[in-house]
Order: structure tokens, then C-alpha cells, then sequence
């Protein structure tokens, strides 16, 4: 479905110095995977998902979807941001219905689209309240929905619930996992969270820190269906042994680039 190889991505600081992003970077996705990156601060986990999804240019290297390189953003690719990127003055039906409007879908069509994914992810009666009104859970899930009306092969989501408290993320999370497990589409699902990353992951990518590369691929066993109680797999013994062995690799790497006297 995705397949990068030898992804390179610098970038140029303020004082005119290379800043080496990404280096080398080769991942193969599946068609209907659900993949988590995670990596250490700074590592270019961002840098890669919007290469993915064409929302910048690299310097090195392929990436091909379904076969055809990426050159751009496309129809077949949808992004969902953490701070919800929705437009303020538009409501929520509006929102949700932008793209298929942008791609010029009917009316009657894309608002029976939008309708029908503004209940899926349980915002029925507040089609026409404007972003303002809604909490940062709320926004997130006109994001989502905004992101699925385009019925999008490919969903890029960029560490979607860091903004929101612990109890609506773990809300979310479920959400989006039975809205996964009902489309299918391929997910490449950024995060911070170790805990989130083997949660809802079929595999985990770790990044190595900047440039980023890939240092390991974790595979998760969790049975699926998962999305009914996220909580209840936190508690099993496989979920508790995966996220100890990323917590070990995380640790070193944070070792392996502390300045030299530096307190541990």
C-alpha cells in the first residue's frame, strides 16, 4: 500500500546550518494497517507522515502509494491534525462536508455523507454549532469525520488526541478504532504515548532520534476487535511486556544523545 525507501529530509536552521531530519528511511504499510510511529522528541515523526501525505518535498528517496509516486497531497490520502485545523466560521456539518465540497460533490450528497459520519462519531445535534461552541474532544471528532467523508484510502493522523485530557483521549482512542474497524481504511497514526501506540497498532515503528530513521519494528498480537474497552488490554501481560521493551529502547536512545556530564 505504502512503500517508502531511502527517505532523506533536511531542513536549514535560522543560523543557515543542515539539519538532517530524516535519513534513510525505508517502511513498507500494508493495505488496511493500522501502524503507529513513535520515536523520541524531535526524531522527524511529523516530517514523515507529511511527506506520506505530500505537504512537503524531501530531498532523497521514494515514496509510492498503491504504486504511484507521491508528488502532492491527493484524494486518496486524508490528514488529521492535533489542534483540529477546522474553519472557525463554518459549522460542523459545513466542516465535515469541505472536502467533498472542495472536490465538487453536490450538496445533497455531501451533506448526507456528513450527516451520516457526524453520527458515526456521535455528534448527531450539533450539525450546526460552530467549532467555538464545542470542547477539544468535540472538535477532534469533526476532524475525524471531516477526514473519512472524502472516503479516503489512506488516513494520516498527526498525535490527533495530545491536545484533549486523559479520559476523552482514551474515549477517542476507542472511537477511532471501531470507526477503523468498520472502514478499514490504512492508518499511519503518529503519537508521543507509548500506551497509545500499542493500544490501537497492529505494529509500532520506532524512530531513532534526529535524523530519524527506523530502529525497530514492534509487532502487537492484541486481538482485535479492540475497540470496546482499550482499558481492559492495558491490563494484559502482552500490552505490559511491549511497552517495557519500547520503554528500554526509548530510554537508551535518550541516553545515547545526552550531552556528555549531563545529570541522568
Amino acid at each position: 500500500m505504502i512503500k517508502i525507501r531511502g527517505l532523506g529530509k533536511s531542513f536549514t536552521g535560522q543560523d543557515g546550518s543542515t539539519v538532517a531530519a530524516l535519513r534513510d528511511v525505508d517502511l513498507d504499510v500494508g493495505a488496511h494497517e493500522f501502524l503507529t510511529v513513535l520515536g523520541p522528541s524531535g526524531c522527524g515523526k511529523t516530517t514523515l507522515l507529511k511527506a506520506v501525505a505530500g505537504l512537503v518535498p524531501w530531498d532523497d528517496g521514494d515514496i509510492l502509494v498503491d504504486g504511484a509516486p507521491v508528488r502532492g497531497p491527493g484524494p486518496d490520502r486524508s490528514v488529521v491534525f492535533q489542534d483540529f485545523a477546522l474553519l472557525p466560521w463554518a459549522t460542523v456539518l459545513d466542516n465535515v462536508a469541505f472536502g467533498l465540497r472542495m472536490r465538487g460533490v453536490g450538496r445533497a450528497e455531501r451533506e448526507e455523507r456528513a450527516r451520516s459520519l457526524i453520527a458515526t462519531v456521535g455528534l448527531t445535534g450539533f450539525e450546526s454549532k460552530l467549532p467555538g461552541e464545542l470542547s477539544g474532544g468535540m472538535q477532534q471528532r469533526v476532524g475525524i469525520a471531516r477526514a473519512l467523508a472524502v472516503r479516503p484510502r489512506v488516513l494520516l493522523m498527526d498525535e490527533p488526541f495530545g491536545a484533549v485530557d486523559e479520559q476523552t483521549r482514551r474515549l477517542l482512542q476507542e472511537e477511532l478504532l471501531s470507526i477503523w474497524e468498520e472502514h478499514r481504511p490504512t492508518v499511519v497514526f503518529v503519537t508521543h504515548s507509548m500506551e497509545e501506540a500499542v493500544l490501537l497498532g497492529d505494529r509500532v515503528v520506532l524512530m531513532s532520534a534526529r535524523p530519524g530513521r527506523i530502529a525497530d519494528i514492534v509487532p502487537v498480537g492484541l486481538p482485535r476487535p479492540r475497540a470496546g474497552d482499550v482499558g481492559a488490554l492495558g491490563k494484559s501481560g502482552e500490552y505490559a511486556e511491549i511497552t517495557a521493551y519500547l520503554w528500554d529502547r526509548l530510554r537508551a536512545m535518550h541516553a545515547e544523545h545526552r550531552p556528555a556530564g549531563a545529570a541522568s
